[in-house]
């Protein structure tokens, strides 16, 4: 049996699969914010919950909002901030008295769509999630690849490439939290959706508001849509011009809007050097459960 945790921000998730990958159990808590001997005794407790539950012992990946540091063993870049700079393996390890494995959430989803999901049976998938933020993890024959700095896929995290005026109006005002300027992030998440509409029309519109505006005709909703279609085909393109992955995966909020898997094959081939490509474009097929269902198989069959 395998069991998964995403440790996210507001909550943990654990799942335990049998080998086939059905699920087994399932539960959720809140996350205990700030306080990470509080975290750590959290998910011990799902472990036990769920191998209580199902009458057996399992292996246990953890997918987390931050990276281990190949340098210090220690978790950086993480936005649950109570994590970084801790030894957040070994000390789990110790606690539930087995080794565990720990990865990127988007890793974590990029393996789930790699074993069982929308990338199944593709040797390299690139897994985008485009919500509140916006990140990317590389599964390679259905394991992380995280790189000898262990920021592989950090895709949000690079300039947009092939910047336009419109591009330089929207970076007037917005400035990455990581310190640099003209992150991708900014630009293709839900959150940059959302930030251009306003700058558009002056009104402030949540992401499902703005689809709806668009499908009734609203000027400024469309001419948002299309600004998001041109930079996430134009970040994709860099990926593909970089890594050339079999398939792109996407997960999170705007991922669900329909229309970006009929545009984004045709625009991406506007930059893909060559002008060629066939890289095929899908929606994430575990949706929400794609974080923690990869984090279950961070151990191998």
């Amino acid at each position: 049996m395998r069991i998964g945790i995403d440790l996210g921000g507001t909550k943990i998730e654990v799942i335990a699969l049998d080998d086939n990958g059905e699920t087994l159990f399932r539960k959720r808590v809140a996350t205990p914010r700030g306080d990470y001997n509080a975290t750590l005794n959290a998910i011990a407790g799902l472990v036990h919950d769920a191998e209580v539950a199902t009458a057996r012992k399992g292996s246990v990946g953890v997918g987390i909002p931050g990276t281990l540091s190949p340098v210090t063993g220690k978790v950086k870049n993480a936005n649950s901030t109570w994590l970084n700079g801790q030894f957040f393996d070994v000390d789990l390890a110790r606690i539930l008295e087995r080794s565990v494995k720990v990865a990127n959430d988007a890793n974590c989803l990029a393996v789930s769509e790699a074993v069982d999901g929308a990338g199944k049976g593709a040797k390299v998938v690139f897994a985008v999630i485009i919500g509140t933020g916006c990140g990317a993890g590389i599964a390679i024959n259905g394991q992380v690849h995280s790189g000898g700095n262990g920021v592989a896929g950090e895709w949000g995290h690079n300039p947009l490439p092939w910047q336009d005026s419109q591009d330089a109006l929207f970076l007037q005002e917005e400035q990455c939290y990581c310190g640099l300027t003209g992150c991708t992030e900014l630009f293709v998440s839900g959150t940059g959706f959302m930030a251009d509409y306003r700058k558009l029309s002056g009104e402030t519109k949540i992401g499902s508001e703005i689809i709806e505006l668009m499908k009734s005709g609203d000027p400024h909703a469309i001419a948002a849509m299309t600004h998001y279609q041109s930079r996430l085909a134009r970040a994709l393109a860099q990926v593909i011009n970089m890594l050339d992955p079999d398939v792109i995966v996407l997960g999170g909020g705007m991922s669900n809007v329909e229309g970006l898997y009929q545009t984004l094959p045709s625009l991406v081939k506007n930059w893909v050097f060559g002008r060629e490509c066939d890289t095929p474009i899908r929606q994430a097929i575990h949706g929400d459960s794609s974080g923690v269902r990869g984090a279950a198989w961070l151990w191998p069959k």
